[in-house]
């Protein structure tokens, strides 16, 4: 709803004010106490009004409440002394006095069914700044590449070509393309040649505020345009996936909606899930099963669900129970069945069947192998999707087409901020080749940027016995048991598959070696 007075125009939907079309800025909670006086400006509001609907029945002071009615004034141009528009009548309470007309918004941009306010991304034609008009279909080309990978992911929604190429040729601020095509990012790009040389840029802008998120630049050889444009577009696919997940978590946090959806519960409990803590896991679950209370068929909370259980059991913070290992695998297996076409849901299945359901033996491997492949038909750019399908690979003994797919990854997405994981996945391929030096070298290269990577300790302390640093292995198993007070040999090897029996014993008699208890 879209509510009009004076030059004031209110849009509930958006959760914006606007004089004469320029944006002002409102905390949230100052936006929705004029909202409300808005709505009911027909009576008098009490405190008591404000304060059940405003705050929730929370406990609020009088001069909490004068401040946020002052700031809704001052966002009006209105004063406690001209009281224009927000009228105080004392000893009873405030009303909106505007005069006010109501309209319905305009529709919003089509969303792909059973996914909630997906963030939406426009692709703009790329710039051709040759001085040679015979590149545009290069620069276009560059630009189609593009919305073609992004469209793979599932979580952005992205904007026909036949609607962002309008802008082609045209000086348009990214603000104004953003409220014209209803998108809150933009990626926009040039294309330079010189010689025999194509130099190709690309950045990220945030519609509403105009703020650069993301940018990169690429080279390569004339003669290999088409090429180039597949590696260009892969990578800024790969790039351009956290880095919107994370804009959209910080946009979230800006906002502090009163009622939480079902997307902005799975948003928190994604950033709550990078913490990567013991504490910051369960919260995010609690996220995610509220988001399930919403929707119980919501795909991707089923996923992150089933996921963040699986990483529990397999950091070693909660042991399930076997029922309920069980339970969790069958929740992997109906958020693959709702959405067999959302990538990230299916890598995050893979794992879950691949942790909590490797004692139905092989064919329980096969299967997650199986998902995992799927994810990648559907979004080859997934760094994470890469890294953990090189991660089971791998731990079945499939060391190079597993460091292939980890390689590939670290390629896409050379500052991915969890890129702690593909070095801790290297390490343990090493540790299978039996080059401790090497797999100590990026367990180490992992633990700088997340010093409480299980994995990563694990392979350290095996690779300091195998190297004869005896010392440096008991002080890493001390690491280990500050993370996981009870942790034994008997009780990693029930919670973790370790398929390749070569591996399980290496591992077996390295940590005996080094202090663990068996």
């Amino acid at each position: 709803m879209i509510f009009q007075f004076e030059t004031f125009a209110l849009d509930t939907t958006l959760r914006e004010l606007r004089r004469d079309g320029v944006l002002i800025a409102l905390e949230p909670q100052v936006f929705d106490l004029l909202h409300y006086l808005v709505e009911a400006r027909d009576r008098v509001v009490t405190r008591d009004d404000l304060i059940e609907t405003v705050w929730q029945g929370r406990i609020v002071s009088d001069a909490t409440l004068s401040s946020r009615i002052n700031a809704a004034r001052v966002a009006l141009g209105d004063s406690g002394a001209q009281q224009r528009l927000i009228r105080t009548l004392p000893r009873k309470g405030v009303r909106f006095v505007g005069t006010v007309a109501d309209n319905e918004p305009a529709p919003p941009p089509p969303q792909r069914r059973g996914t909630p306010c997906l963030p939406a991304l426009a692709v703009l034609p790329f710039v051709n700044m040759s001085g040679d008009a015979a590149q545009d279909y290069f620069a276009d080309g560059m630009a189609e590449e593009i919305i073609t990978a992004l469209s793979r992911i599932s979580g952005i929604f992205v904007i026909a070509r036949n609607s962002s190429f309008t802008y082609k040729g045209r000086a348009t601020d990214v603000r104004q393309i953003g409220q014209d095509l209803g998108v809150g990012y933009v990626l926009e790009g040039s294309v330079r040649r010189g010689a025999d040389r194509l130099r190709i840029a690309a950045q990220l802008i945030e519609a509403a505020s105009g703020g650069h998120l993301w940018s990169d630049r690429f080279d390569g050889h004339i003669d290999e345009v088409f090429d180039l444009q597949e590696r260009v577009a892969a990578s800024v696919a790969a790039a351009i996936e956290p880095t919107l997940q994370i804009a959209e978590i910080a946009r979230l946090e800006r906002a502090a909606p009163m009622r939480m959806e079902a997307y902005d519960l799975l948003l928190r409990g994604w950033a709550l899930m990078a913490g990567f803590t013991a504490e910051s896991m369960t919260e995010a679950l609690t996220c995610f099963e509220a988001a399930l209370a919403l929707d119980p068929t919501y795909a991707p909370a089923l996923a992150s669900s089933s996921y963040g259980h699986a990483q529990q059991q397999f950091q070693g913070w909660v042991r399930l129970e076997k029922t309920t290992c069980a339970d969790v695998v069958a929740m992997a297996w109906r958020a693959a069945e709702l959405a067999p076409g959302d990538g990230q849901v299916l890598w995050m299945a893979a794992f879950t069947i691949w942790t909590l359901g490797w004692g139905a033996g092989e064919l329980g491997h096969e299967r997650a192998r199986d998902l995992f492949a799927r994810s990648l038909l559907v979004n080859p750019n997934s760094a994470l999707a890469l890294t953990l399908a090189g991660w089971i690979e791998i731990m079945n003994g499939r060391v190079v087409e597993g460091r292939a797919m980890v390689e590939r990854a670290q390629r896409l997405s050379p500052l991915d901020p969890r890129g702690w994981l593909a070095d801790g996945v290297l390490a343990l391929a090493c540790v299978i080749e039996e080059d401790y030096a090497a797999a100590l070298r990026w367990a180490e290269k992992s633990l700088a940027h997340n010093r409480r990577f299980a994995v990563a300790l694990r392979v350290a302390a095996v690779a300091y016995v195998k190297l004869g640093q005896m010392d440096r292995a008991r002080r890493v198993v001390g690491d280990l048991l500050e993370i996981e007070a009870e942790l034994t040999i008997s009780g990693l090897f029930e919670r973790i598959p370790f398929p390749l029996d070569r591996m399980k014993q290496t591992y077996a008699e390295a940590l005996s070696a080094a202090g663990l208890p068996a």
